[in-house]
């Protein structure tokens, strides 16, 4: 691969070959931004602003998206036994990221990070620090073609695809539109998968505040950030032919909420959630 550098970790790509356009907003550093992350732009951060205006839940309703994800991966190494996780749409590394938390559950989890931000590429290195028992790895690959992550030989040299693995796609589809056939990519990517595998999902939503979603969709739109708003049935067809975890869809905070957690209002939140198992 071009530029690529080897690491004890593995290879990833040299970042000082990566054009970040650091004069036009980027949906994972807005997305760092309005998290409290600091590896942003002034682009960025007034894509954030405006968006906020629009709709000033949409901090709390992404940092409760990420609750999810810690959640459910750590319920799936705890509760099921997973071992391999592959994490798609991994956006710039925030710890505790998903390698660091099942990997305290189980030090010999291995993960697979894939993105195909620039600027996650600068930061692939903190996601290849994992465990000496474990493995991790990162592709750059684009979700839209899932040829480009099943058939890697990176991917094969850390995940066992013929044993279980979960598939981690958080904040990650709304940024396909429909007819890019997210759905299709999902069960591709699935029917790669071994029996006993497990998809966790989230699916970004205006069920809750119509108008104010809706005007984070213009926004990130009118930037160059294509987004797309989905309801509850457009969710729920995202795990046809799976079987649903109890709750089933629900929105990210009413997935298995913990106990001891401050309470968040409905109206705060835009993204529906669930984990499924293939059978």
């Amino acid at each position: 691969m071009a530029n690529e550098i080897r690491t004890k970790h593995g290879p990833y790509e040299d970042p000082r070959a990566v054009d970040l356009r650091t004069d036009v907003p980027h949906a994972a550093r807005v997305y760092d931004y309005l998290i409290g992350g600091t590896t942003n732009f002034e682009a960025d951060r007034i894509a954030a602003h405006a968006s906020v205006r629009a709709w000033p839940s949409l901090p709390v309703s992404m940092r409760t998206t990420r609750e999810f994800m810690r959640r459910s991966v750590r319920r799936l190494a705890e509760q099921y036994g997973v071992r391999q996780f592959l994490d798609i749409g991994t956006g710039i590394p925030t710890s505790p990221n998903l390698h660091e938390i099942v990997q305290a559950v189980a030090p010999e989890a291995r993960v697979a990070y894939v993105d195909n931000d620039p600027i996650v590429l600068t930061h692939a290195r903190a996601l290849l620090a994992g465990t000496p028992e474990g493995r991790t790895c990162y592709l750059d690959a684009d979700f839209r073609d899932p040829e480009s992550i099943i058939g890697n030989p990176r991917l094969r040299e850390v995940l066992d695809l013929a044993q279980p693995v979960a598939l981690s796609l958080i904040a990650m589809v709304h940024f396909v539109p429909d007819e890019q056939d997210p759905q299709g990519i999902v069960r591709r990517l699935m029917d790669a998968l071994a029996p006993g595998s497990f998809l966790a999902l989230t699916v970004f939503t205006g069920d809750t505040d119509p108008v104010g979603v809706g005007g984070v969709g213009r926004e990130y739109n009118a930037r160059g950030i294509p987004l797309q708003i989905r309801d509850r049935a457009e969710t729920e067809a995202f795990f046809t032919g799976y079987e649903l975890l109890d709750p089933g869809v629900a929105l990210v905070h009413r997935w298995r909420p913990e106990a001891g957690v401050a309470p968040v209002r409905d109206r705060d939140i835009a993204m529906y959630a669930g984990v499924a198992v293939k059978r």
